[in-house]
């Protein structure tokens, strides 16, 4: 605890609250709209962490006093409710402990994931629906807001492509663990032979760009197209060419908005996910160039998942990167994919 809880740095966080509190209540406070919302953000997930420590904390304490009932009463009910006080701790702690590695510019942004299947047809269209799903429900979990920027749903199931804005605090720090080749082995149930197929879906997570962030696009690079949009799983259709996609020219980075009825609204959105995505790309040269220099070889193609989704025949989800399995593919399959992200981030650290 007290190494955690330096790392931490409590007063610090303590002594930043305290300043963004007297700039709130400046009666001039307001009038930069902009700038009093970063205010009150920043001041929001500084509360948010240090409540986060201080119920370890008081869980710690409270175990203390626990542990010292039960070495006097040697009563095995207080064991056991020790014991399970121990696990839910152990987990918290875990828990906070993962938040202080997510320091990494942007791991605090919302996060953009977009599903794109491989080859395959509707077997890979229905894999990338099934991964909508676990990552809506994983976002559910963590109280975290889903909203489907684009959606090009399959023809006969699944869908072709979709893009999920998942708003939260680290949210793409947590999902940027996500980022790769995902491959499902399965019977198909389109298969009227049942044969097993193999499927890929390619998984991509940029972080939400705020305005502030300095990130040059010219006009003369991009090429903005407008159409009718149509909304997921039978939702409104249009009368208008609302949806708005754009085109990078000098990097050929396509991004597409249909979520919002207003075409204003829909080109602002498709603008933040450009932007993310350029973003992504400079990251991902800097990691190339650094890779050349260490001699590293790393090929990026569908034979290097990051992840397989075994259903048969036998039943297993294992991520390459860390090794870590889950027997459990249903419960993966509903959202619970922290293990998976756990100890990708932690492997992050050496």
């Amino acid at each position: 605890m007290k190494t955690l809880g330096g790392l931490f740095d409590l007063d610090v966080k303590r002594d930043r609250v305290k300043e963004l509190e007297q700039e709130m209540a400046d009666p001039d406070f307001w009038n930069n709209q902009d700038a009093a919302q970063k205010v009150i953000g920043e001041t929001n997930i500084l509360k948010h962490d240090i409540q986060n420590f201080e119920t370890v904390e008081n869980q710690y304490e409270n175990l203390e006093v626990s542990y010292e009932l039960v070495k006097e009463e040697n009563d095995k009910e207080l064991f056991d409710e020790l014991n399970k006080e121990l696990e839910v701790f152990i987990k918290d702690v875990n828990e906070f402990e993962l938040q202080l590695l997510l320091s990494n510019p942007y791991d605090a942004n919302n996060a953009i994931l977009e599903l794109h299947p491989g080859a395959g047809g509707t077997e890979s269209q229905d894999f990338a629906d099934m991964l909508l799903r676990m990552y809506q429900r994983w976002a559910e979990d963590r109280s975290f807001k889903v909203e489907i920027l684009d959606y090009l749903p399959g023809e006969e199931a699944g869908v072709k492509s979709v893009t999920l804005l998942i708003k939260g605090h680290n949210a793409y720090g947590y999902l940027k663990a996500e980022k790769g080749v995902h491959r499902l082995v399965r019977i198909s149930p389109f298969d009227s032979s049942g044969r097993r197929h193999t499927s890929f879906v390619s998984c991509d997570v940029t972080p939400e760009m705020t305005d502030d962030v300095d990130i040059e696009v010219r006009t003369e690079d991009i090429k903005v197209d407008t159409y009718r949009a149509s909304g997921a799983g039978g939702q409104h259709v249009n009368t208008t060419d609302s949806a708005v996609r754009i085109t990078h020219i000098p990097t050929n980075t396509i991004v597409t908005c249909q979520n919002e009825r207003s075409q204003i609204k829909n080109r602002e959105a498709a603008m933040k996910m450009l932007k993310s995505k350029l973003y992504q790309l400079e990251v991902e040269k800097q990691q190339q160039e650094l890779a050349e220099i260490r001699g590293e070889q790393k090929e990026i193609g569908w034979g290097s998942q990051i992840r397989s989704y075994v259903f048969h025949p036998y039943s297993m989800v294992k991520d390459h990167r860390t090794n870590t399995e889950v027997g459990n593919t249903q419960a993966v399959m509903d959202g619970e994919i922290d293990p998976f992200i756990d100890a990708y981030l932690r492997s992050q650290i050496n």
